[in-house]
């Protein structure tokens, strides 16, 4: 897309993932008139479940409504990390205590998982070994933190340690915070080159993907499904859903269940690498406690800072989210006032009312959604679980299954009706809220 220019940036609305490598190309296919597996959705989930589902002998099918690489998968922030956002005792009481025990025991599982299908299909993603610090937004967060990382010490095994107040000038430049939790195991990649490396695994294997072709209707006959992909009918004995946060209305019952929330992201100019490192000096991933929520790192080339957040709760203008994001960075590193900024983008995060990702069926159609902006690694090891329940693995077993998918009665509009209120509180008083 053609550059813009505003207040002294001259910037690029397309995500800056997208000029690191070129989008694949895809073969034409004419749509089988019957199969074992068609997923829908050619994103991390389903481009995963297509892999696991065909290891299996199943017929499969991967079909997207738009051009595949558009989504979520090549515009997230590439922090690859699968600690569950909710904690143990809130799992616990919702779930019990079984399921949150698995769904702890399930993040070291998932990054294993994904951490072996980017070697055994030798993917070429920019893996970097960072490590990521969760960083305390006030000294009430970083208690939390404390007893967080007993939890997750006893219940995972994660490899994570406190880092206090008086050690973070090792890992970041700025006074803001007050203390951490650095996450050992937790990496970074270039989302845009782990999609390209999952479609090229599915090249290999001979599993056709058709993107722009949008699915209008599933319909359930005996014992299979009939589908209408375009203006063409194919029957299914399974069928995977992995439309997360893109999910349409053509299929209201996920669409009440799972509620797209804008991210924006900025990417600065290439800066003068002695300042990365001033800044930066470790080059960790790097995430906020703070409700308003921003996340930050350092491009794999190491020559720029890519920081994204929830500059609003809705779609707002991409000038008006990097002004925004903008004041955030710079308060948390002033010496970035001086420079511009090269690509702000957005993208939709799917999330689910109690922020767990669920994998189960609906109907008899299977699906993986609701990540609730831990997609990088939980999408694409739920959408194996996914294929695996669908074809009656043993190994489809998760956590994720016990956790409950409810809509709420007042989601009567694309988007909740609270998030409104939420954007106002989140940009206006949380901050303040947190700190009191």
């Amino acid at each position: 897309m053609k550059q813009l220019r505003s207040e002294g940036d001259s910037f690029s609305f397309e995500p800056y993932w997208w000029e690191t490598d070129q989008k694949i190309v895809l073969e034409k296919y004419a749509l089988p008139e019957t199969l074992d597996v068609l997923v829908v959705g050619a994103g991390y989930t389903g481009l995963a479940a297509g892999i696991i589902a065909n290891g299996l002998g199943a017929k499969t099918l991967i079909v997207d409504a738009e051009d595949i690489g558009n989504g979520a998968s090549t515009r997230n922030g590439g922090m690859f990390g699968a600690h569950p956002r909710v904690g143990w005792e809130q799992l616990s009481l919702n779930f019990g205590k079984e399921t949150a025990d698995q769904i702890f025991k399930e993040a070291f599982d998932s990054l294993t998982f994904v951490r072996d299908l980017i070697s055994s299909e030798q993917i070429n993603c920019d893996l970097i070994e960072s490590g990521r610090l969760q960083l305390a937004w006030s000294q009430n967060d970083h208690e939390k933190q404390k007893k967080l990382v007993s939890v997750i010490e006893e219940k995972s095994n994660i490899n994570v340690k406190i880092i206090p107040r008086n050690e973070l000038v090792n890992e970041i430049k700025t006074e803001r915070y007050y203390g951490g939790i650095l996450f050992e195991d937790h990496c970074g990649i270039n989302p845009l080159k782990f999609h390209n490396g999952l479609v090229n695994a599915l090249k290999k294997r001979k599993v056709p993907i058709v993107e722009n072709m949008p699915v209008f209707s599933i319909e359930r006959k005996s014992d299979r499904y009939k589908v209408k992909c375009g203006n063409q009918v194919i029957f299914a004995s399974n069928v995977i859903m992995a439309t997360n946060g893109y999910t349409n209305y053509n299929f209201n019952w996920f669409k009440k269940r799972v509620f797209p929330v804008p991210s924006f992201l900025i990417a600065t100019e290439d800066l003068p690498l002695d300042l990365i490192k001033e800044l930066s000096p470790r080059g960790r991933m790097m995430v906020e406690t703070r409700l308003k929520y921003s996340y930050f790192r350092i491009s794999p080339n190491g020559k720029k800072i890519i920081f994204g957040g929830r500059a609003a709760m809705k779609p707002i203008p991409l000038i008006l989210a990097a002004q925004r994001l903008k004041i955030v960075m710079h308060d948390i590193w002033p010496e970035l006032k001086k420079y511009r900024l090269s690509h702000v983008w957005t993208g939709f995060t799917g999330y689910s009312f109690n922020h767990i990702p669920h994998v189960g069926q609906y109907n008899g159609i299977h699906y993986a959604m609701g990540y609730s902006g831990s997609g990088t690694v939980l999408a694409a090891y739920l959408g194996a679980k996914a294929a695996y329940q669908a074809l009656n693995d043993p190994r489809g077993k998760t956590g994720y299954s016990n956790t409950s998918f409810k809509t709420s009665p007042f989601h009567i509009f694309e988007r909740p009706h609270f998030l409104s209120v939420a954007d106002f509180w989140y940009r206006n008083i949380s901050d303040r809220w947190q700190n009191r």
